[in-house]
């Protein structure tokens, strides 16, 4: 079995946590830029993940008050809230982005 990652750590069931990142708005809301998390394991997806975080503080719940104005990527690569998570997975939350 080879070694985490560096900055990766396991968890007493042996699991990688999931790394969360945090972007523009949502940073500033959280507080962190990011942090590694272990959600129970009936958090299966997106918008699992989004309900729990919002239990974590103040800040999260600010962060994740309307989950509509929060997008998502999962190990970079943009996800819908029904897309599944699982334990080292990397996600990414930040504003919608609009272009010209």
């Amino acid at each position: 079995m080879a070694a985490p990652a560096p900055g990766w750590c396991r968890t007493e069931e042996g699991r990688s946590p999931l790394k969360i990142l945090y972007f523009a708005w949502v940073r500033q809301k959280v507080g962190l830029a990011e942090e590694d998390v272990t959600p129970p394991a009936t958090v299966t997806d997106v918008a699992g993940l989004v309900a729990w975080l919002a239990g974590r503080s103040p800040g999260h719940a600010a962060a994740f008050a309307d989950p509509r104005q929060v997008r998502a990527a999962v190990n970079q690569d943009f996800a819908t809230p029904d897309q599944a998570v699982a334990a080292g997975d990397e996600v990414a939350f930040f504003p919608p982005v609009t272009g010209g």
